[in-house]
């Protein structure tokens, strides 16, 4: 028995954790990554905003206007999303409910890194579509988008799916 009065668990994990114990790990880990996902969305939404102040916004087309107006929804749900966790933490530590607290700042973290990669992207689209007018823009996004999603979720899958029995 541990000091939590459970025993410890080495089930799927090899590790020799309680379930609390596996959760403060997993709260650590996953605020780690937060940490680095909240810096550059928050850096990326705090330039959005200043861009609606240039000189250059009024002679944007609508289409762009529109494109920029989306970038910044965008920015803003992903900013929430990845901030989400702390907020979530906050508002229920002492509770008892670190397993399932970490199983929510996790699908809030996902769905900020879609939200993410839909802000880099309608960004990307909107900052060529400004600096060129040439019909390789879309194609350009495009690329990036397959690069991101290789990146942050095919690989990951991939190793997930190869390495793990679970």
């Amino acid at each position: 028995m541990s000091a939590t009065g459970s025993t410890a668990d080495t089930t799927n994990t090899g590790r020799h954790e309680t379930e609390l114990e596996r959760a403060d790990r997993k709260w650590a880990e996953l605020i780690q990554e937060v940490r680095v996902a909240q810096t550059g969305v928050q850096i990326l939404f705090g330039f959005l905003l200043t861009v609606v102040f240039t000189p250059r916004y009024v002679d944007l087309s609508d289409t762009d206007k529109t494109i920029y107006i989306v970038t910044v929804v965008l920015g803003a749900a992903a900013t929430g999303a990845l901030i989400g966790p702390v907020s979530l933490h906050r508002l229920v530590v002492g509770r008892r409910v670190k397993p399932q607290t970490v199983e929510w700042a996790a699908r809030l973290t996902f769905v900020g890194l879609i939200l993410l990669l839909a802000t880099l992207t309608a960004a990307l689209l909107l900052i060529l579509r400004v600096a060129t007018h040439d019909g390789y823009v879309p194609w350009l996004v495009a690329g990036v988008v397959v690069w991101y999603v290789l990146c942050w979720f095919l690989v990951p899958l991939l190793v997930r799916f190869r390495h793990t029995t679970k």
